[in-house]
């Protein structure tokens, strides 16, 4: 079968073109012993629509910290890798990752290394995790490296869960209270508004804003829904391009109620990979490559890139990423002195939970401010919502009176 391929490589380059193999699994194997991070591997006539949005079954972060902390205890046990992945793919309720476990074990039974049966599932195990296996497959040290995999998992898991449950209420709430403004603008309005054209009184231009609004929503309320809708799909499938993605990571970055949180989010995850590759005998420029791949930051992407050529070039990590705004004056001071003094690891490690920690308390901080901010603003519209057409209906009562 041929198959459309979309790669980089290691230093970012971008690669397309055609390969034929029997299976998708294998192209995508064959690609990534080449040393290429795969992005998209489409069958020959196989297109992806703009509009399409597909819901497949995934493989949640949550269970792949448990699969390593359970590899991680098999091999302490003194387990087989064959006889441990025979297990866990008995004994995993996800179907995929089930299904996934069983044809690494065909794998490895064909005489495959872990990390290369691994590679074949990039939608499941990153190219930092597959690099970490194949590291500890050469030094020997495979428990370690399935432990530091399942710690350094979780810690990220924690960290971007609580990121998004504190998004949660705020949506919630901002919902109800678009589905209760729309609610009074289709049914409650409108009376109102006949009453008040009937009273044949000046009405005052606020109030007309909010009648013109009601007559749209319920008049083009469908069309308005569906125009959403699409709007909202489209800007999905736009988030997923090169461009859209970097223009939303922007943005991240820059929009100053949550720049706080992202940057430190994306800086704790920057630390903390460098300093478990780096642990687990990962020559530092490889290191910051896998980085590069796996921060989910188009901005510390392009950072690192250019921090893994200097580095090439033979500049200190200290100095490259010195150079960048975005990279606080502290981080980079702390990795000078680790350089300096032989201990790069451990000042990462303490780098990468200081901005965890801070990470964790911008979110805090965010909750308790958006709470009564969101109060506030939620008042102010139904407020004003009131205001514009209960003071002529009071108008209308006082000339009666």
């Amino acid at each position: 079968m041929l198959f459309n391929y979309k790669a980089v490589t290691n230093i970012g380059e971008k690669k397309e073109g055609k390969i034929d193999a029997a299976t998708k699994d294998l192209a995508i194997g064959v690609l990534q012993r080449k040393g290429l991070i795969v992005v998209s591997v489409l069958e020959e006539g196989e297109h992806k629509s703009i509009f399409k949005i597909s819901f497949g079954d995934k493989v949640p972060m949550k269970e792949v910290v448990i699969l390593s902390r359970q590899i991680a205890t098999l091999f302490e046990a003194q387990v087989s890798a064959l006889k441990a992945f025979t297990l866990l793919a008995g004994n995993t309720e996800n179907v995929k990752l089930a299904n996934t476990l069983t044809r690494i074990t065909d794998d490895l039974q064909s005489g495959l290394s872990i990390a290369d049966s691994l590679a074949k599932y990039p939608d499941i195990f990153s190219d930092f995790y597959v690099n970490m296996v194949r590291a500890g497959e050469e030094t020997g040290k495979l428990m370690d490296v399935f432990t530091y995999l399942a710690d350094y998992l979780d810690r990220q898991y924690r960290l971007t869960t609580k990121t998004k449950n504190a998004l949660i209420y705020p949506a919630f709430v901002v919902s109800i209270f678009i589905l209760v403004m729309s609610l009074m603008f289709v049914f409650i309005i409108p009376k109102l508004s006949d009453i008040i054209k009937e009273s044949g009184q000046e009405i005052p231009f606020y109030t007309k804003i909010v009648m013109w609004m009601s007559d749209m929503l319920l008049h083009y309320g469908i069309f308005i829904l569906l125009g959403i809708i699409i709007g909202v799909i489209y800007l999905y499938k736009l988030t997923r391009t090169d461009n859209g993605k970097t223009y939303l990571d922007k943005m991240k970055i820059s929009i100053p109620i949550f720049k706080t949180v992202f940057r430190k989010l994306y800086l704790s995850r920057m630390a903390d990979n460098l300093d478990t590759m780096l642990s687990s005998g990962i020559p530092i420029i490889r290191a910051i490559d896998i980085t590069s791949a796996v921060v989910g930051n188009s901005v510390y992407q392009n950072i690192l890139k250019e921090t893994s050529e200097a580095v090439k070039a033979g500049s200190l990590l200290s100095d490259a990423l010195a150079k960048h705004p975005e990279i606080p004056q502290m981080m980079s001071q702390m990795i000078k002195v680790g350089e300096e003094t032989g201990a790069l690891g451990k000042i990462l490690k303490t780098v990468g939970r200081f901005y965890s920690r801070e990470a964790e308390e911008a979110v805090d901080t965010l909750v308790t401010l958006i709470e009564p901010l969101m109060i506030v603003v939620l008042g102010l519209g139904v407020g004003t919502l009131l205001a514009s057409v209960l003071m002529p209906i009071y108008n209308i009562a006082g000339g009666i009176h």
